[in-house]
């Protein structure tokens, strides 16, 4: 699988106090299809399109209704200078970059008007 070009929308998240529902919305809207994680179950589900098999998105179980959510994520180089430069032209940064054990970086910010958005560098190989 090759990774999509820096700085374009690679993924997007769902945050549903009901992910059950959520699923049954989506996958009969639009056909799409579900997997968990089995490193973390039923708290993420990986969504994939009717014509592929690798994951575009995901499904995260959230515990409070005003966390519920529609977002997406870009893929950068760097999660850290991307956050910095968001600051710089007026944006916040709502979680600081966190780095998975399989080198994952992500971090969740707001845009200068507001809106929720994600960026993540891809894992290590």
């Amino acid at each position: 699988m090759t990774n999509p070009p820096f700085d374009t929308v690679a993924w997007f998240q769902i945050g549903s106090t009901d992910p059950g529902s959520a699923q049954r919305f989506y996958g009969g809207l639009f056909g799409w299809n579900f997997t968990t994680n089995p490193a973390i179950g039923d708290a993420y589900r990986f969504v994939t399109y009717p014509t592929t098999q690798a994951p575009s998105g995901g499904i995260l179980t959230v515990d409070d209704a005003k966390a519920q959510h529609g977002t997406f994520a870009v893929m950068v180089r760097d999660v850290e200078a991307t956050c910095a430069r968001a600051d710089e032209l007026g944006g916040k940064v709502l979680s600081p970059p966190v780095t998975w054990p399989n080198g994952l970086v992500f971090a969740d910010l707001l845009d200068a008007d507001g809106n929720r958005f994600m960026v993540f560098s891809p894992q290590t190989s």
